[in-house]
């Protein structure tokens, strides 16, 4: 092995793998995907080292025993075994289904793996950089696609409690206003208010002689609600937010 890769590639293929993997993984944590910076770090060096056994762990090995080295084969099973850890990642409520732009990302990020275990930075490099503009930059376009749409995108933060979605439905439902998609984050624990707080991303399709501003002001009235607010604007435009959650 020593003859075909030095030691110090193999470790600077690694790294980068980590490097490249991470780059995505932190955008995924910072919106509180199902995967995050771990899982796609460890996609991305297990698939680089998969590759890096495969290309170069039996060559010197079966060197002169008649056997034919193929280094696809043991790295094509990482394609079929990705598979199934992104579908985890895919979660269904309803009529709507979530975290497939989650489990897209784990898949490229295993071909980045792949391209650095064999050498190919430039198109591993390329990709990890076109992943990042479509989840960070074409995200402001999808809104755009909602707005055409006539959808709104409201981000709701609050106490998690029985009945939280069920309560904000009933509200939206007194409007008229038909819920397109709803999109839940993991319960975490905030220390300022001493509960698990959950957020909840909703696209609405709102008629057109509904006061938005009043919508939102009685969804932001609603017991263990804690901020609501339009997706996509300005930081603070068209938000309502608490002090302290309702008893």
């Amino acid at each position: 092995m020593e003859n075909l890769i030095s030691y110090q590639e193999i470790a600077l293929r690694l790294v980068l793998a980590v490097f490249l993997g991470g780059l995505v993984g932190f955008e995924r944590e910072r919106h509180n995907r199902p995967a995050g910076f771990r899982t796609h770090v460890l996609v991305c060096v297990g698939s680089a080292l998969i590759m890096l056994v495969s290309a170069y762990g039996f060559t010197k090995e079966l060197s002169g025993t008649g056997y034919v080295v193929d280094p696809s084969r043991i790295a094509a099973g990482v394609v079929t075994g990705i598979g199934f850890l992104g579908a985890g990642t895919i979660l269904r409520h309803g009529n709507t289904v979530t975290g497939l732009t989650t489990a897209a990302t784990i898949w490229v990020v295993s071909g980045v793996g792949l391209a650095v275990g064999i050498g190919f930075y430039l198109g591993a490099i390329v990709t990890t950089l076109m992943v990042l503009v479509s989840l960070i930059m074409l995200r402001g376009l999808e809104a755009t696609f909602a707005r055409m749409k006539r959808l709104h995108r409201v981000r709701v933060r609050g106490v998690d409690s029985p009945g939280l979605l069920g309560r904000i439905g009933g509200v939206l439902g007194e409007y008229g206003v038909n819920i397109n998609k709803v999109d839940l984050s993991d319960a975490e624990y905030n220390e300022a208010f001493k509960a698990e707080v959950i957020s909840i991303e909703l696209f609405l399709r709102i008629p057109s002689h509904v006061n938005t501003e009043e919508l939102l002001r009685r969804v932001a009235t609603l017991s263990g609600i804690l901020e609501v607010g339009w997706e996509g604007g300005e930081a603070d435009e068209g938000k309502i937010q608490k002090e302290e959650p309702e008893e």
